[in-house]
């Protein structure tokens, strides 16, 4: 039960998908991401950096398999625009495996970026009724796949503050629907309106909140 009831992105170092090398070497040995480049015949290890297909034209097959050790996030677009995806210890044999139970699935990722801040022993979030941290407020630090079953008031949340951890937040019960990345390294942990969600972010509805495993 809740205790109480109450442009980032375009400045990160980016490679070019084309060649299938990372934008600087290892520096992370914990965070390693393997893909298989579907039609560049490559196969190409990312480490802790930021991996981003630039050139404009949409790669001619998916981008699959992948092989997750550590905390990624894959973006649906290049420059780490659309759709997001939790990609976590495990394997990725397909699109299916990493659009999971969401309700709208992307077939290709071709932006990635590692999420350094995840601690699932010690993730705290304080979640609030309106925009700009107005209205009621809630502080979790466990996984809620309903909101509203835990007590939570309507289907929308109007901003976060993260004050430690990494989560994923979800428009539907049971983890479905519009998947956005909250990391308390990134906006100071601060998010204010949903436009500061991710670029696919078109409404406040949110109705399931997880840690991002570490």
């Amino acid at each position: 039960m809740f205790s109480s009831i109450s442009s980032l992105y375009s400045q990160m170092p980016v490679a070019n998908l084309s060649s299938g090398l990372p934008a600087r070497q290892l520096k992370m040995p914990a965070d390693i991401l393997n893909a298989s480049l579907g039609g560049w015949g490559a196969k190409s290890p990312l480490y802790d950096n930021h991996w981003s297909r630039t050139q404009g034209r949409r790669p001619p097959n998916p981008l699959y398999p992948l092989s997750s050790v550590g905390r990624w996030v894959g973006f649906e677009h290049a420059g780490f625009q659309g759709q997001q995806y939790v990609l976590e210890r495990g394997e990725y044999p397909s699109w299916d495996a990493w659009s999971g139970n969401t309700s709208y699935p992307a077939e290709r990722l071709t932006s990635f970026r590692p999420v350094a801040c995840a601690n699932h022993r010690d993730s705290r979030l304080t979640i609030f009724e309106q925009e700009n941290f107005l209205g009621r407020k809630g502080e979790l630090s466990d996984d809620y796949p309903s909101l509203q079953a835990m007590g939570w008031d309507g289907n929308e949340v109007g901003s976060f503050h993260v004050h430690s951890g990494a989560w994923v937040c979800s428009q539907f019960p049971g983890y479905r629907g519009f998947q956005y990345v909250l990391e308390c390294d990134h906006h100071s942990g601060d998010y204010k309106h949903f436009r500061e969600w991710g670029s696919h972010a078109q409404t406040f509805q949110v109705q399931s909140i997880r840690r991002i495993q570490q």
